[in-house]
């Protein structure tokens, strides 16, 4: 596995601005999949998979991208389009099914996509999004920009053919895309130790002949630094790179469904306890540069803009049925 080291690190050259948005859009995150828990028995259809407390790798990952730089998700990607700078409302009303959602209400929990943002979309079928992360960057390529992809997945996705095919791909043909493997420890509740031989996800990268880095995922300054310089290093055409994010989520598999304990109840307070949020919180505080009213603010104005969220989606109108042809190849 590959370490780099630069004379400034990218954490160090953070403006006040950005690490306030960061916390800005752990905020989002987390109270959105809340709001969409305490919502499902009433307003959501279908099940929803949640990533409260894998928050920092999420936002982590997506700030050190530009606007224009694509990203592809999987099941459990409420998160992914928000750490992108998507709006909730949309998103919110996309869970709820209606007209006015992200994808007028036919994508759902698991099929979100807004193309303005680059979100291409995410998929219920494990490893699906990643040979879509690969066309991304190929088109980057052939159109002669300098855009990257940033492909989130799972460890349970590790182990499907698409990962293999996907990585193999992109290293021959040295393509912009960052595969970021989101190693929450399960598959849905079946541990990694017992579906993977290696300990580390990012070892595999060696087959492939490209960096494979890990990085602790609740850290949200270290992710950040780390795809950071995978991303640079994507723009300059040396390929791609494998950055295993080690997280949790503090969440069931999905909501609504209910499964046999597979968790003790020590190992979920352990990794409570390197929450996200706090740990990022309590970070801004100690050195100085915010005030904890002024984090606070940030909660209270993220609350507001939940509320507003929630209320666009109930108000909303579900999709008229003469639309349900629509958006159809045929």
């Amino acid at each position: 596995m590959e370490v780099w080291e630069d004379e400034l690190t990218d954490r160090q050259l953070l403006s006040r601005e950005k690490q306030q948005e960061m916390l800005r859009r752990m905020l989002r995150i987390r109270l959105f999949d809340e709001a969409a828990t305490r919502a499902q028995a009433n307003s959501i259809p279908g099940m929803l998979h949640n990533t409260t407390g894998q928050e920092g790798e999420i936002v982590g990952a997506c700030m050190a991208l530009r606007d224009d730089d694509y990203i592809t998700g999987s099941h459990r990607s409420h998160g992914h389009p928000i750490g992108k700078g998507v709006r909730l409302a949309p998103l919110m009303a996309e869970l709820f099914g209606k007209k006015t959602g992200a994808c007028r209400g036919k994508g759902g929990s698991m099929h979100l996509a807004v193309f303005s943002v680059g979100s291409l979309g995410e998929s219920g079928i494990v490893g699906a999004s990643m040979p879509a992360a690969v066309g991304a960057a190929l088109s980057a390529v052939l159109r002669g920009t300098d855009q990257v992809c940033l492909c989130f997945f799972g460890d349970g996705a590790a182990n499907c053919g698409p990962f293999h095919e996907s990585l193999n791909l992109a290293a021959i043909w040295k393509l912009p895309v960052i595969f970021l493997c989101e190693n929450n420890g399960y598959a849905v509740s079946t541990r990694q130790a017992q579906t993977t031989a290696v300990t580390d996800v990012a070892t595999r990268a060696s087959s492939y002949g490209i960096p494979g880095v890990v990085v602790d995922g609740q850290e949200i300054l270290a992710v950040y630094e780390i795809v950071s310089k995978a991303v640079r290093r994507a723009r300059k055409g040396s390929g791609p790179t494998l950055v295993e994010a080690k997280t949790y989520r503090y969440c069931d598999h999905l909501e609504g469904l209910k499964f046999p304990a597979y968790r003790s109840a020590e190992e979920i307070s352990s990794w409570r306890g390197k929450d996200p949020i706090e740990t990022f919180t309590t970070r801004l505080c100690a050195n100085g540069e915010f005030a904890a009213e002024e984090l606070r603010a940030v909660r209270s104005e993220v609350e507001a803009e939940l509320a507003d969220a929630l209320e666009f989606a109930t108000q909303s109108p579900p999709p008229d049925p003469e639309s349900l042809l629509e958006d159809v190849f045929a």
